[in-house]
């Protein structure tokens, strides 16, 4: 098939300014994939000025119905290209193609929510004490930078854009250096639909050689970055010299909380896909699992037993539940972390194997034994591992619960619902569910607490991120 291999500047795809060019390698076979265009930082340059002379000279002041319009234009293209889009992202990263489908079929759907919220999205009128006229405006902040993930790069990519067109702001997206293609093809597609030029522009290539220029762009209002908190919290400093606006979604060690009155079939059976989905790379992953201890024995038989039963093979396939992780280097980081728990005190109950066949491919494992000043069970991992320990007392499990310095998402399982309402309101984290793994709804406000970070992807809350709030008095 045909790869989108070029930057996306100015509505046209173009090389980068110096020829250079990343190789992409498919984690399911080890073989190259294709060469793509690695941004300079004189091709940040032409891009954020594209995009500010797009906002300037039009995007900033186009009719709220003609922005809408485009807008369902884009979903519609999307969909018309879904598998097209589908099989980019599977031989990128190695989703499994069923996972593609569904996330580029959300991506369309974003899209489509945020075309229709521009109609809806609106200011207020308030009463104050010397009379006269008062109301607010919500105004878009001009040019905001993308930075998105390799492990869902599509959907990502969507939650970011489609917002802050909406809010009728210009778009520099950066995609990771591992997964730029379904970002190019976007690009490339949204044009096609009718979005002006410049309006959204996307660099792939290496961020540690633009990164930091992107970032500090005089030009740049906000950043919006999805990836870990390392590089998070080095975009916080470097944003805050010029106090610009950031919202970051980054790191996670998600807890999946069971009480020995809840359902243990489907708690344990649904747990295993909560973490090892994505092959583990997730920031939402469940991989701290908390078992009451009259529970415990059950549970880890069952969740043993539906573990073994995934199916880990080509992601081309659709019967594939599970593919290989997306770089060696990350498969040998994960291994790293199963090496820690290779002890006497630690079990492994299943897989951290590697599968023999070529690819980037492990086996999802299940870890008892671990205490709390393991490194498994405290780091993100970001890979196939789940860790479990028994908890006898309930505030004794919640402190353990909010140690970590992330607070995400989380599982919470019991048929209490007394209990459902305290433990939710205990549990230091951006997203809950409760008796089941559903952590994310369009419709719905997505993010963390804690060094899992700041603002809010989805929902209304994330359009609002894109606006600068004014108020506007009018005396009588």
């Amino acid at each position: 098939m045909n790869f989108p291999t070029q930057l996306f500047i100015n509505g046209q795809p173009r090389a980068a300014s110096n020829g250079k060019t990343l190789s992409l390698t498919n984690p399911a076979n080890e073989e190259v994939l294709c060469e793509t265009a690695a941004a300079t930082t004189a091709d940040v340059e032409a891009a954020i000025h594209g995009a500010h002379t797009a906002f300037e000279k039009g995007w900033r002041d186009c009719l709220p119905s003609r922005r809408a319009e485009i807008m369902f234009q884009i979903a519609r293209v999307l969909r018309e290209h879904a598998e097209e889009l589908s099989q980019l992202e599977s031989l990128c990263i190695g989703k499994p193609i069923t996972d593609a489908r569904d996330e580029i079929a959300m991506g369309a759907r974003t899209f489509e929510y945020y075309a229709g919220a521009i109609s809806k999205f609106c200011g207020q009128t308030i009463p104050v004490a010397r009379g006269g006229f008062d109301f607010t405006l919500r105004q878009p902040m001009g040019v905001v930078a993308a930075i998105v993930p390799w492990n869902f790069p599509f959907p990502i990519a969507t939650w970011k854009v489609a917002p802050a067109l909406a809010a009728g702001n210009c778009v520099v997206l950066k995609p990771a250096r591992q997964s730029p293609l379904t970002a190019l093809r976007l690009g490339e597609l949204a044009a096609q639909a009718g979005l002006p030029p410049g309006v959204l522009q996307v660099l792939s290539g290496s961020g540690n050689e633009i990164g930091d220029a992107l970032v500090q762009h005089p030009l740049i209002r906000k950043i919006s970055f999805t990836g870990s908190t390392a590089v998070g919290s080095r975009i916080m400093q470097l944003a805050g010299r010029d106090i610009k606006r950031v919202s970051l979604e980054l790191g996670g060690k998600s807890p999946n909380i069971v009480f020995a009155d809840a359902d243990l079939q489907k708690a344990a059976t649904s747990s295993p896909m909560s973490v090892f989905a994505n092959t583990g790379q997730d920031c939402c992953a469940r991989s701290r699992i908390f078992v009451e201890r009259t529970a415990c024995d059950k549970f880890v038989e069952l969740f043993v037993a539906a573990t073994k039963r995934i199916v880990v093979d080509d992601p081309s396939k659709a019967e594939t539940q599970v593919g290989p992780l997306v770089s060696s280097e990350q498969r040998e980081s994960v291994e790293e972390y199963l090496q820690t728990v290779r002890g006497r005190r630690h079990k492994i109950m299943c897989g951290g194997d590697r599968p023999a066949r070529k690819g980037y491919y492990l086996n999802p494992a299940l870890v008892l034994g671990c205490e709390t000043s393991d490194r498994a069970w405290r780091e993100e991992i970001f890979g196939p591992v789940a860790c479990l320990r028994p908890f006898d007392n309930e505030e004794e499990m919640l402190a353990e619960v909010n140690a970590s310095p992330y607070g995400l998402s989380g599982s919470l399982w019991t048929n209490n619902l007394q209990r459902a309402l305290r433990v939710a309101r205990r549990v230091e984290s951006g997203v809950l569910s409760v008796n089941c793994h559903n952590s994310l709804h369009l419709e719905a406000p997505f993010g963390g607490f804690k060094q899992s970070g700041l603002g809010r992807d989805l929902g209304m809350a994330a359009m609002e991120g894109y606006t600068e709030l004014k108020n506007v008095y009018i005396a009588e």
